[in-house]
Parts: structure tokens; C-alpha cells; sequence
């Protein structure tokens, strides 16, 4: 069985661990862990990292295209590697969640969130596996984009560093049992 495991995020040092990119921050993390290393595939408009875990193929995907446009790279890589969309997890910022936490669901709306629109739009579902991690809401006065294109302050960064272990962990637990509603049911909260 091989899986795909998709963060969210833009791509780019100006973006690099804002709160929009706590889903690469995630696929970072567990390709160090590892000793996995991403390369830039220009045909899938992705960057990936592949290896295994428990004997299963697992990908590891950055897409390339900017947060609007993530699914031409989910869509690409579901494709190639006819990846089934119950073998794929999508990780990805909610705004209307508060830092830290972590809500995991198997279908649903993109709730306002572009990147998930855009996988949407490309699968044709909305019936994927997905983490999502809160990051907060604006300060008053400060629009959603500069908030999600903003880094995290100290006492939000070492949360969510905590929330990326969090994470972490529900993966190992998933690709271990390869049950993503036990998965669910132990991690969500």
C-alpha cells in the first residue's frame, strides 16, 4: 500500500514557518525524522521525499504552486502513482481553530480554506483524510492574509512545535494500524 501525505504551505524563504505553512512544517519534520531528503519534481509541482515506513511506501509532498493552486499537485501525484484517495492525507492551518490544536476529519468543506478548494476542485471530492492545526484568529485589526502570511509569536511557536510532535505521533499511529478513524478517535483534540 503506498500513502501521501500532503502539507499545505507556500513555497519559499519569504514563506518559510508562517502560520499558512504549518503543513509543510509537518511533512518537514517527518522526513527528518526519517532521513528523508525533498527534491523538486517540476512535473508534478511538487517537492518529494519518498521512502518507507513499516515496509509501506510512504510520499512526502510540498506542492510548488502556491496555497490556491495545491491540488494540480495532489491530482498529479494521486495519479501517477495511482494512489487511492483513502491512502492520501491532506495536513493544513485553520484559522478558526485555536493554536495548537489538532482536529482530524475524513471528509468535509474546504471551510474558507483555498488549498483545500483546490483539492476539491482536482479530485472531485470532498472525501479525503485531513489534519488540520489551529493557528488562531487575526488580531483585531489585522486582515486574514497578513495573519496566516505572518510567523507565529514565541509562546504561539513553542505550541505549535508541541502540535507538530502531536501530529507526528498520529501519524506513526496511522501508517502503523493504516486506521484513519482509531487515528481520529486518539488524537483528535
Amino acid at each position: 500500500m503506498v500513502k501521501l501525505i500532503v502539507g499545505l504551505g507556500n513555497p519559499g524563504a519569504k514563506y518559510h514557518e508562517t502560520k499558512h505553512n504549518v503543513g509543510f512544517m509537518l511533512v518537514d519534520q517527518v522526513a527528518k525524522t526519517l532521513n528523508l531528503s525533498f527534491s523538486l519534481d517540476k512535473i508534478f509541482k511538487a517537492e518529494v521525499a519518498s521512502g518507507f515506513f513499516n515496509g509501506e511506501k510512504i510520499y512526502l509532498v510540498k506542492p510548488v504552486t502556491f496555497m490556491n493552486e495545491s491540488g494540480i499537485a495532489v491530482k498529479a501525484l494521486s495519479s501517477y502513482f495511482n494512489i487511492a484517495i483513502e491512502d492520501m492525507i491532506i495536513i493544513y492551518d485553520d484559522l478558526d481553530m485555536a493554536v495548537g490544536k489538532i482536529r482530524f476529519r475524513q471528509k468535509g468543506s474546504a471551510g474558507g480554506h483555498n488549498g483545500i478548494k483546490s483539492i476539491i476542485k482536482h479530485l472531485g471530492t470532498q472525501e479525503f483524510d485531513r489534519i488540520k492545526i489551529g493557528i488562531g484568529r487575526p488580531k483585531s485589526g489585522q486582515s486574514v492574509v497578513s495573519h496566516v502570511l505572518s510567523t507565529f509569536d514565541q509562546e504561539d511557536y513553542a505550541s505549535i512545535l508541541a502540535t507538530l510532535d502531536r501530529v507526528e505521533s498520529a501519524l506513526d499511529f496511522y501508517l502503523s494500524t493504516g486506521d484513519f478513524a482509531a487515528t481520529m478517535q486518539k488524537y483528535n483534540g
